[in-house]
């Protein structure tokens, strides 16, 4: 019959200054690698290596996933044990086993096992932590909860092997904290991914679709940032004119949240709405827009690129734009040279709704590719902003060529390696 009982508080016989010393730099560490990202899965890795072989010589993470359990990681001193036991698996749920990591899922509180029986024909999770321990050489076991408000979201399973001593009170006691705060860097994990994903569902479905403009050759992008896995307010469109020209347009809005997403999303419908109706060349929409925007909304700062493209049939395609305060668009020709256009430049929005904007014109070459972008593709920390901008002009000139959206996808590939910020583009390619 497997023996099991609940941890206990109290002094222990074998505590001593420098055993509750090391106890209390392990919590240490181990909180500080709770709090080092938002990786629920990578973070909790980390608190497995740190606690063996100091806590325990082996250390398992089990996850509550939907109505069963998966398996995430198993770390040894022994690495050759935790290879025997692969991670990922989905176990079954607790609700019918009679298995101590049930019972501790269920809300049982810590655990400890010192007896390992043969588990009952039938019940598969009392099998699979039968097998696990027997891979581990399990002479005693402790299991805690990782818990937040009353919610048991997985648990640490932490095994010893003879000739260890079995998990004193004080071991208890350390365990039992480092499982809640396991939980609470679960719990938090997991809220911030459900918001990050719900801000860049939002900030997806607020750009446009392009599929009124089939006579222009268009290749767009959004991608998220990788290492912080923010959603800003970068943003791209492309619209019909009444007068059969096209607007084109970038910008960027401050900010890296929810609400900069959803500012991005109403300063794109102004923009729209102002274009259509003006008439106006860009310096002018853009003026407007910057009134609007200031004396109507919320929104501070933004930085955008308004163009118009005019595309007739029987001469070369004019280019008109201006820009507030961002990076410059870029024009690769087929023979490999590159241009900024750099002209039409002023402050950003949000500044002063009287500044003086200029529009700048220029004949798109015949099978040259305009690119805008945001600052995420050329940006680097510490790094001059002229760099990032030679690398762009470098890589486009060496995919000129390449049909449109190629040239845009192995753009993106060969300068978001080092990616720390959200990036849209927004690629033409004239016929």
């Amino acid at each position: 019959m497997k023996r099991e009982s609940p941890s206990r508080s109290g002094p222990s016989a074998r505590s001593t200054p420098e055993v509750a010393a090391a106890r209390l730099r392990l919590l240490a560490e181990a909180s500080s690698a709770l709090a080092s990202g938002l990786d629920a899965e990578e973070v909790l890795r980390r608190l497995a290596r740190l606690v063996v072989p100091h806590l325990a010589d082996a250390c398992v993470v089990d996850v509550v996933e939907g109505e069963g359990l998966r398996r995430l990681t198993v770390t040894d001193r022994d690495a050759e044990r935790a290879l025997r036991v692969l991670p990922g698996g989905l176990l079954p749920g607790p609700d019918y086993s009679s298995a101590a990591l049930a019972k501790v899922l269920r809300g049982a509180g810590p655990v400890v096992i010192t007896d390992f029986s043969m588990p009952a024909p039938g019940d598969s999770l009392h099998a699979a932590q039968w097998a696990l321990y027997r891979v581990l050489g399990a002479e005693s076991a402790l299991i805690v909860p990782m818990h937040v408000r009353r919610q048991v979201l997985g648990a640490l399973t932490f095994v010893r092997r003879a000739p260890a001593a079995p998990f004193d009170e004080q071991e208890q006691a350390l365990a039992a904290d480092l499982g809640h705060r396991a939980g609470l860097a679960l719990d938090n994990a997991r809220l911030y991914a459900l918001q990050q994903h719900t801000a860049e569902q939002l900030q997806l479905s607020l750009l446009p679709d392009l599929t009124g403009l089939a006579h222009l050759q268009l290749a767009t992008r959004y991608v998220a940032a990788r290492e912080r896995a923010e959603v800003g307010g970068d943003w791209y469109d492309a619209f019909p004119l009444p007068d059969g020209s096209a607007i084109l347009a970038i910008g960027d809005v401050v900010g890296h949240d929810l609400a900069a997403a959803v500012r991005m999303g109403q300063l794109r419908n102004i923009l729209r709405a102002l274009a259509f109706d003006s008439g106006d060349d860009p310096a002018g929409v853009m003026t407007r827009l910057d009134k609007v925007m200031q004396g109507l909304t919320s929104i501070e700062l933004v930085t955008a690129v308004v163009a118009r493209i005019e595309t007739p049939t029987d001469s070369p395609w004019q280019f008109h734009w201006t820009n507030a305060g961002h990076p410059p668009p870029l024009l690769a020709q087929p023979d490999g040279r590159t241009i900024l256009l750099e002209e039409g430049h002023a402050p950003i929005l949000g500044v002063d709704p009287a500044l003086s904007r200029e529009t700048a014109t220029i004949v798109l070459p015949s099978g040259s590719t305009l690119l805008f972008y945001t600052d995420g593709l050329i940006e680097r920390p510490g790094e001059d902003i002229g760099r990032g901008l030679t690398r762009l002009r470098q890589h486009a000139a060496a995919l000129a060529r390449e049909p449109l959206a190629v040239f845009r996808d192995a753009l993106l590939t060969r300068l978001s390696d080092d990616q720390h910020d959200d990036i849209a583009v927004l690629a033409l390619r004239v016929p």
